[in-house]
């Protein structure tokens, strides 16, 4: 069965075909660092994770490339609060979306963008599509055009006439730079300087860029003029998605994505999470609060829902999937607990599992299905459970009813097939341990190989490095000049 996936563009099903044989370009969008990660970004980024895995486990060679919005009116207003300055909420609050993120397994982007060090990219872009009568000046800023270009609305499926300004929630109702558009459905691609806000030079003077021209740059930059998948929460449909879409497509001529992808929201207790209403619930206070969950308790209910679904989070629902994650737990630890008693192969300690089966082809079959992570679970609870059974059996009767080989190759499969899923147990503390063992010259070394790597252009050298790294321990941050930082935990 092949693979296929819903296209929010074509609204409809389709067979997944990459631009490239074998290989996939994957742009998400990433937070705007002026807080912490809330459930919708853990809901987002554990979906588009376990695409990501799926698609790696079925064979293909991908790059995932993620954004930090880096620049915003929202980290403006924090700096202010705090008496701090841009760069410093945002590296603050950069640097805790990796903590977030690493406790829920959620594998490392190949690049991270920030919209700080894109600015040639935006501002050349700006330059097309001014010269291509898409964009015109108005005193400092510059606009886009919407009327310019034909398709717009062809993501969202919206007419011009029946749009509503202000409705991402980035605009304000009352526009104040209304008077300088041509139309009022136009949208800024660089904003005039103000007072005490960082900007930058331009051929329109001093300013900084608009929020959606950033991600168009950045996918430009990172993954070329067309991509394979384009993915992010259902909210960035309009006008974000929209926009991205006039601003490329309109330089390029060329489809910006071969699929555009988005995840369902997150509703807290039947209602849509926001601070005003007091539900707001931030991913560390989830897992940091009283009876919190395991980590993998949080991943394992978001994939128990379809991912474009909505998914509500209530507490009831989390002691399930706490519940549910401990079931799972078990059978992956079964081979780790009774592998020696029972006469395991030496060395089939990590669920090494080479050969298709049963459960492969079901697991496969159901998952190709849109990826219907869900079903995938169902075969994962399945041999769980059948582990489970067996353990039990073993401890009080000191034998089992199944063979050996089997029982290896069932537990072999679970381990196999929950990694797809990013579902590990005791993941934190074997990083860790394994960090521990690489000093500070060793971890130096290996970034001067991979830096070398990517000067060579072998990238599937330089994300095996990456990888390496990082299942160790080791966060790689690629900054700007070519420069690589990197951290421990």
């Amino acid at each position: 069965m092949a693979l296929r996936v819903y296209n929010t563009l074509t609204r409809c099903e389709e067979t997944f075909e990459t631009l490239e044989p074998g290989k996939v370009r994957m742009y998400c969008c990433g937070v705007t660092v002026y807080d912490f990660c809330h459930l919708g970004h853990a809901r987002a980024y554990i979906v588009w994770d376990t695409v990501r895995r799926y698609l790696l486990w079925r064979g293909y060679e991908v790059r995932y490339v993620q954004n930090f919005t880096d620049i915003d009116d929202k980290i403006l207003n924090r700096a202010r609060q705090e008496g701090s300055s841009m760069e410093e909420v945002a590296e603050r609050y950069t640097q805790t979306y990796f903590e977030d993120m690493r406790r829920l397994n959620i594998l490392e982007a190949d690049e991270y963008p920030k919209a700080t060090h894109t600015l040639d990219g935006i501002k050349k872009l700006i330059h097309e599509l001014e010269n291509k009568g898409f964009a015109y000046p108005a005193e400092g800023d510059v606009y886009y055009s919407v009327r310019k270009f034909d398709g717009y609305g062809k993501l969202s499926g919206r007419k011009l006439d029946d749009m509503q300004a202000g409705k991402s929630g980035r605009v304000e109702v009352e526009d104040p730079e209304a008077a300088k558009k041509k139309d009022p459905f136009d949208f800024a691609l660089w904003k005039a300087a103000k007072e005490g806000e960082p900007s930058w030079d331009s051929a329109w003077g001093k300013g900084r860029p608009g929020w959606h021209i950033e991600c168009s740059a950045m996918v430009r930059d990172c993954l070329g003029e067309s991509i394979d998948i384009h993915c992010g929460g259902g909210d960035l449909m309009f006008p974000h998605h929209e926009n991205e879409i006039a601003q490329s497509e309109a330089v390029t001529g060329k489809n910006l994505a071969r699929y555009w992808m988005h995840n369902g929201m997150v509703n807290v207790d039947g209602e849509k999470m926001s601070k005003s209403l007091g539900n707001f619930t931030t991913i560390r206070g989830l897992l940091d609060g009283e009876n919190a969950p395991e980590p993998m308790a949080v991943r394992m209910f978001v994939l128990q829902a379809h991912y474009r679904k909505p998914v509500d989070f209530t507490g009831e629902a989390m002691v399930a999937a706490q519940n549910g994650w401990n079931t799972l737990k078990e059978g992956l630890v079964f081979g780790l607990e009774y592998g020696d008693k029972l006469g395991f192969s030496e060395g089939q300690t990590e669920g090494n599992c080479s050969n298709k089966n049963e459960y492969i082809e079901r697991f496969e079959e159901v998952v190709d299905n849109d990826f219907n992570f869900t079903g995938g679970l169902a075969v994962i609870f399945e041999l769980a459970k059948e582990l489970q059974k067996e353990a039990n059996i073993f401890v009080h009767e000191g034998a089992i009813k199944t063979p050996v080989n089997e029982l290896e190759e069932k537990w072999e499969t679970l381990v196999a097939l929950a990694k797809v899923l990013g579902l590990e147990a005791n993941f934190e503390a074997e990083n860790q341990a394994a960090a521990d063992g690489l000093t500070d010259a060793e971890i130096e070394a290996l970034i001067e190989r991979r830096q070398e790597a990517r000067k060579g252009k072998n990238f599937a050298e330089s994300d095996r490095i990456r990888n390496e790294l990082q299942a160790q321990g080791i966060t790689l941050i690629d900054a700007a000049g070519g420069v690589t930082r990197w951290r421990r935990g």
